[in-house]
């Protein structure tokens, strides 16, 4: 419909400039979260220390907000605690849109079938939004520190 037509339209002039925020907001959350005891690996293209980093370099002209993190986590409680410990970044699978998101890699197993050796079951992913970078560090340091004060 012209109205849909006119939503694209006025959508995709501002393309370059939130994509250009939600890779800049992505890097300062990556180097936070790269700095904690909490997190064992955090995988984003963009970080120097990423195996493929200088291939992303190459093909890609920014990061985008996607990444991943590894949580050091014993049981699947301890990982569903920490997300909804969470007050601001919401938990859903929407990438794309502009409110920051995660969701953890254990959402989909059953407790039984919890392996802490499993880097797959202690990952997060998180999709960074349009929000100020501070307010989701802010977020996941008050979730990062309960965490840590509830494991111990």
């Amino acid at each position: 419909t012209p109205f849909n037509a006119w939503l694209l339209i006025r959508g995709l002039r501002t393309l370059p400039a939130r994509l250009e925020r939600v890779s800049e907001t992505a890097r300062k959350v990556v180097g936070f979260l790269k700095g904690r005891d909490e997190i064992e690996e955090v995988s984003f293209p963009f970080d120097e220390d990423f195996p493929q980093y200088p291939l992303a370099k190459k093909q890609m002209q920014g990061s985008g907000g996607l990444f991943s993190f590894v949580v050091k986590a014993k049981t699947i409680r301890e990982i569903e605690n920490f997300c909804e410990g969470l007050q601001h970044i919401l938990m859903a699978v929407s990438w794309g849109g502009h409110e920051s998101l995660i969701i953890p890699g254990c959402a989909s197993i059953q407790e039984r079938e919890f392996d802490p050796a499993s880097k797959i079951h202690r990952r997060v992913r998180m999709y960074v939004g349009l929000e100020d970078p501070a307010d989701l560090i802010d977020d996941l340091d008050q979730a990062l520190i309960a965490y840590r004060e509830a494991v111990g």
